[in-house]
């Protein structure tokens, strides 16, 4: 038996789950801090790594003390983060910047740059990223800041993600050569694999911008999957935690990542990490190349797996922002959800509000709602956006499908779909499978099984899984409901790649308007 400290850190809060290797969990704690955004650049999102540090320590005496323990059975410590959230740092381990939070999208030009040399280069890695960089991960970031932040361009000694940042903190290392980072981190969003000896060669990032020159040397290191460890815990990092100093703190990850480990994942699951975004989460023994799925990185979910992310850019945020929109939270305009009959509502949605990051990778994309008519309200825009980022993942799933990834059950993680069975039905429906969902909270659970192995309590992800995942609930399909997202399906589809890419090939839409309309007439009619 062993008592462990798992931590979540989220876009607006931190999560800490102590974690009993027989009980479960035995109690959790959530600290927030400040996103920074800017009302004349909505592209620009931050955070500073003070915030960070200071809410992780918070956090963390309060989960001790909700669960009950004495601070010194704490046994290990281990972490997930957003990404790609990227902080410059000095020769001292010192942030010369904010994180460019992975929803900071000022980096647009830099990632259209490195994928179009890419493609003129032949660079084998623009393939194993959907053949698209996307301006949320590494490079592109890096690039920007270098780019406008000329005065601190001399004191640039190498570029961290948030999960290698915050692990190295804890354990005192304060030289960024021996910070070692997550495979998960830099596989996903950096283009590394050991396949091609690890990052791009340094002479196409040159060829990219001179000001990269030598950042593949500064970005050197120990790579490394979870089941490493990245350190142990310092004395001045364990008193402000509040634990004993020592414990082990295995190389982290990202969030999403963690958390399909967390809700259950194994070979042949896919996971919807359902949040602010979506994360699509996968593992499979052999690896292959699917286009438009932003990663195919060895050890990145499972040590022993390939880990395949996918993604929507927006999810929670667009309910929020439709709820904001009419002056009342998501809650109260959810209300009456449950009586909404597919397609009844005459609106297609199409989930764009923050861009497309799978499968057209495109940034430059907007919110699309079809069929409004005079009368429509924001709840039918709510439910219309709750359909469309199924619709979206459906798309999602039949790339990953097409291109040997398993999909033979479909978990629903993250916040939203344990407070949202709405979602969780119209997912069932669209999707045509059962949708799992863990029966309580799954986030940080999966640091627990990472903290748990660090611990020596399990010698297996499967073992601390069967021991700290929780049961699910599921929802069945309703045949009535999947018959009619099967005629709206094809329909949104069409719309999708049709208007999502500059150089899509032409596509008659005229059929589109009046078909939603007649289905919404028929599903009207039947609940009368």
């Amino acid at each position: 038996m062993a008592i462990v400290a798992g931590v979540d850190f989220g876009t607006l809060s931190v999560r800490v789950s102590i974690v009993d290797s027989e009980r479960g969990r035995l109690g959790s704690a959530v600290e927030a801090y400040p996103l920074h955004r800017k009302r004349e650049d909505p592209d620009f999102a931050t955070q500073a790594h003070e915030d960070h540090m200071q809410a992780l320590a918070a956090a963390t005496r309060k989960a001790v003390t909700a669960a009950g323990i004495r601070n010194e059975q704490v046994e290990a410590i281990a972490l997930d983060t957003t990404g790609s959230s990227v902080v410059p740092v000095d020769a001292k381990m010192q942030p010369l910047n904010e994180y460019y939070l992975w929803c900071d999208h000022r980096a647009k030009n830099e990632a259209q740059e490195i994928t179009r040399l890419a493609h003129e280069e032949g660079l084998e890695a623009i393939e194993w990223c959907g053949g698209v960089y996307s301006h949320e991960w590494g490079f592109a970031k890096l690039l920007h800041w270098l780019r406008n932040n000329p005065e601190k361009r001399g004191q640039f000694a190498s570029a961290f993600e948030h999960c290698d940042m915050v692990a190295a903190t804890l354990c005192g290392i304060t030289d960024p050569k021996k910070a070692k980072r997550s495979v998960c981190a830099m596989g996903h969003k950096w283009m590394w694999n050991p396949k091609w000896d690890g990052l791009p060669p340094q002479e196409f990032l040159s060829k990219l911008d001179p000001l990269l020159d030598g950042v593949r040397e500064k970005l050197n290191g120990e790579y490394a999957t979870s089941d490493a460890l990245a350190g142990h815990l310092s004395e001045h990092w364990a008193q402000e935690l509040g634990l004993k100093p020592g414990i082990p703190v295995p190389v982290g990850a990202f969030d999403a990542h963690w958390d399909a480990l967390g809700a259950g994942c194994r070979e042949g699951d896919v996971v919807n990490v359902v949040g602010t975004s979506t994360c699509i989460i996968a593992m499979a023994k052999k690896a292959e190349l699917v286009p438009g799925v932003c990663g195919v990185v060895p050890g990145s979910v499972h040590p022993q797996f390939t880990g395949i992310e996918a993604g929507l850019s927006a999810t929670g945020d667009i309910f929020e922002a439709i709820a904001r929109r009419a002056g009342v939270k998501v809650a109260e305009l959810a209300r009456g959800l449950e009586n909404y009959r597919a397609g009844q509502t005459g609106l297609l949605r199409l989930s764009w509000d923050n861009g497309d990051r799978t499968v057209l990778v495109n940034p430059e994309l907007g919110g699309v709602t079809l069929g409004w008519n005079l009368v429509h309200t924001a709840q039918d825009e709510l439910f219309a956006a709750i359909e469309g980022t199924a619709f979206h993942t459906r798309i999602i799933l039949e790339r990953m499908a097409e291109h040997g990834v398993r999909v033979d059950r479909v978990i629903n993680g993250g916040g939203i779909p344990q407070n949202n069975p709405v979602l969780n039905q119209v997912y069932a429906n669209v999707l045509g499978k059962p949708v799992l969902v863990p029966a309580g909270v799954p986030t940080s659970l999966g640091s627990g099984i990472f903290a748990t192995l660090a611990a020596g309590v399990f010698k297996t992800v499967e073992e601390a899984q069967d021991a700290l995942c929780l049961d699910h609930t599921t929802f069945e399909p309703q045949a009535d409901s999947v018959a009619v997202y099967e005629r709206l399906y094809r329909l949104y589809r069409k719309v999708y790649f049709g208007l999502g890419a500059r150089n899509a090939e032409p596509v008659a839409l005229g059929d589109v308007l009046p078909e939603i309309r007649k289905i919404a007439a028929e599903q009207l009619g039947q609940a009368k």
